[in-house]
């Protein structure tokens, strides 16, 4: 970016209009998407660690549950009705991390660089949130293979494998935007992490990710059906079993995690330049 581009920003003048501004927000998309893309080509092994938690997952606890019945998940067996969870709670631990990088990006100034670029914050936020779903597309991938090598009948027809990939985008968009929230409100990692620690468990197990909806506890339902990451199980539930297995249709899934991800780009719009400072 030049100096008098920045100059420019810096002034709130000569900002573009109409087509010049939609060339400007898509190479700003670009740049962030391809940032991200350039940090995991020169470090994937942080994806191959990420793919020890999902495997313990359906091979140890998959395989106990599956082999004493005690979870009703008829006409599925539990592994079937477990890998769309597990595939949830992978994209889940993977965005729901994503404000670190945030918050080292302010420390070495890049958050700066961005803020004075030319494109809407919301386009900026957007753009980061849409950066973070190639990790979880990576674990999507990680999950299929493990979970076709255990023999777990899948639907991979390709209608079915194009609305899972952009279902994760969406779930990965929704939970590393909470993420980038978390990290413009406390700004230091170790705040973060704390915080972030604290979420992910309540929000995996008070979801149907490793049991249905219908054996929770009366109290716990309504913080289930208050939890974006309920309806994301749900709609990878629709797309990857044989036949749609969810509790509601893929539709209403997909509306709650795109309404719900609109309204947290909106807020972090409002609170990202607070990185700066």
């Amino acid at each position: 970016m030049s100096q008098s581009v920045s100059s420019n920003a810096l002034a709130g003048v000569g900002r573009p209009h109409g087509a010049d501004a939609l060339r400007a927000a898509f190479t700003q998309v670009v740049a962030v998407v391809g940032l991200e893309a350039r940090k995991l080509a020169h470090d994937p092994s942080e994806l191959l660690l990420r793919a020890v938690q999902p495997a313990l997952w359906l091979v140890i606890f998959g395989g106990v549950f599956s082999t004493i019945h005690v979870i009703p998940t008829a006409p599925y067996t539990y592994l079937q009705f477990l890998t769309p969870g597990i595939l949830a709670q992978s994209v889940l631990f993977i965005a729901i991390f994503y404000g670190i990088a945030t918050i080292r990006e302010r420390e070495l100034g890049i958050i700066t660089k961005f803020l004075v670029s030319p494109a809407p914050r919301a386009i900026l936020v957007g753009a980061r949130a849409l950066s973070a779903s190639m990790r979880g597309l990576s674990q999507a991938l990680i999950v299929l293979l493990l979970a076709t090598g255990l023999g777990v009948a899948l639907n991979f027809r390709p209608e079915a494998i194009l609305g899972l990939i952009l279902t994760i985008i969406l779930g990965s968009a929704l939970f590393s935007t909470l993420s980038m929230i978390i990290a413009s409100l406390v700004k230091t990692q170790e705040r973060f992490l704390g915080i972030g620690q604290l979420l992910t468990m309540p929000l995996f197990f008070a979801s149907n990710a490793i049991y249905p909806l219908s054996i929770m506890p009366a109290w716990l339902r309504p913080f289930a059906l208050a939890n974006p990451l309920t309806y994301l199980v749900d709609a990878l539930r629709n797309l990857m079993l044989p036949t749609p297995g969810g509790l509601f249709p893929l539709g209403v899934d997909l509306t709650v995690l795109l309404a719900v991800t609109l309204a947290l780009i909106f807020i972090e719009a409002r609170l990202y330049p607070r990185m700066a400072q």
